[in-house]
């Protein structure tokens, strides 16, 4: 497959997958990208999973028709990427190996050697020259580990943007790009947003013209939407006005006013409203869809004075990776001694910018005339006929200004050191 003439791809699909990460669903599989820049010299970007070792190797035999490659550039030390660092380095003796510092520490970890006889080590503004193609390399720590690098190819303008703007799928399955891009970044970059901002403010100065990741397609038409959708993204914005339903029900009263509510937002012109079983979803298509849309409801029972299992994981899936800006609205459900909506506010309360609704719902056992009331007044304030809400006190947070590594409190301890880099409290800026 041509990117440019000069680059090829030499990456796998892998229909065998059933869990990336051993927690995301991929039904359609997955890619494990992987590059060639021919020209003077010799660049192979990035390696593959390790059950794809012979079909990687035989993809760069294939390619090169009998020519040895001079580099190897590892941009990000994942296993299913960095796997066959090793035997790429026992095939190609003379192959230079080209990554950062961080990077090479990783390797002696993971291989027993950090290649000191053979390694080129680079970081922000080194470059590494092919001939006609000149690398650019920019360090992107905690996009989505703290080794991290992107590359920048001067002559054909494409960014090798690592883990960013990946997508779940393996390459010869169609599907929409963004809902897949937006379920794997959720999912495992969404917690270093202002790490990705980091990153987008040094990709946005380079005349792009394809963006090359190291799972899902190579962009290349408009490249335009797909930076605008991670800005969306990483800076915590909703994406479009609508509504997520997460619940849970034990005997099925939960749910009936959870449909209920999902008939009167449709009833009121709502048009996106989506409604999530978390005992029975896939949680990463609901976790999704609540940084996709405006606003979320919350509705479980009291269990075990507490909350129902399922919401409780699913509320950390959310705050871990940084939820916020977003109304919240919630239902609870008990027959005695109901505490759920308290619990669910508590649970939020560390999170920025969220706002609950003045109205919530509380239903003793089953649905009655009160509580359908409720839902009915609930349904106007989200709709916006009623606009009365709480909002959490927004809180304050420093950024190290060398990882990104942001810390949250109304003050920066002098004494702090970074738990990524190791700078101390005068690394830090304190954010807007």
């Amino acid at each position: 497959m041509e990117i440019t003439k000069d680059i090829k791809y030499i990456g796998v699909n892998d229909h065998d997958i059933d869990l990336f990460e051993g927690q995301y669903p991929v039904p359609n599989g997955m890619s494990y990208n992987s590059y060639i820049i021919e020209d003077e010299r010799i660049a192979i970007l990035d390696t593959v999973d390790a059950r794809f070792t012979d079909l990687w190797l035989d993809n760069i035999k294939a390619t090169l028709k009998g020519k040895a490659p001079d580099y190897l550039v590892v941009h990000h030390m994942e296993p299913d990427h960095s796997a066959n660092i090793l035997n790429f380095a026992r095939l190609y003796p003379n192959a230079v190996i080209v990554s950062s510092a961080k990077a090479f520490a990783m390797m002696k970890n993971f291989f027993g050697t950090d290649f000191a006889d053979r390694r080129i080590c680079v970081s922000d503004g080194s470059t590494l020259s092919l001939g006609k193609h000149c690398l650019s390399f920019v360090t992107a720590p905690m996009v989505h580990w703290p080794e991290v690098i992107v590359s920048y190819d001067s002559l054909d303008k494409v960014l090798f943007s690592a883990d960013a703007f990946g997508k779940f799928g393996a390459l010869d399955h169609e599907e929409d790009w963004a809902c897949e891009a937006r379920r794997y970044y959720i999912g495992i970059v969404g917690k270093y947003g202002v790490q990705v901002q980091n990153l987008l403010k040094k990709a946005t100065a380079l005349d792009i013209k394809a963006i090359c990741p190291l799972h899902g397609p190579a962009l290349k038409d408009n490249i335009s939407y797909y930076v605008e959708l991670y800005n969306t993204w990483s800076s915590y914005n909703s994406e479009e006005e609508g509504i997520t339903i997460a619940y849970t029900s034990v005997y099925g009263n939960t749910k009936k006013a959870v449909l209920k509510l999902s008939k009167l937002l449709k009833a009121r012109g709502i048009e996106k409203v989506s409604v999530f079983d978390l005992a029975r979803c896939d949680m990463t298509k609901a976790v999704e869809d609540a940084f996709r849309y405006s606003k979320l409801v919350l509705a479980t029972t009291t269990y075990n004075a507490d909350i129902f299992p399922f919401m409780k994981e699913f509320i950390h899936h959310l705050t871990e990776r940084n939820f916020q800006n977003r109304t919240v609205a919630l239902i609870e459900n008990g027959s005695w001694a109901p505490i759920a909506a308290k619990t669910m506010r508590s649970m939020l309360e560390q999170s920025k910018n969220i706002s609950f609704t003045a109205q919530s719902v509380k239903i003793n056992s089953a649905l009655n005339s009160e509580s359908e009331a409720q839902l009915e007044a609930l349904a106007d304030e989200l709709c916006g006929t009623a606009c009365a809400c709480t909002k959490t006190e927004q809180k304050t947070t420093f950024s190290c200004n060398v990882c990104g590594y942001v810390y949250q409190g109304d003050t920066l301890p002098e004494d702090f050191v970074c738990p990524i880099c190791k700078r101390g409290a005068k690394d830090f800026t304190k954010n807007a």
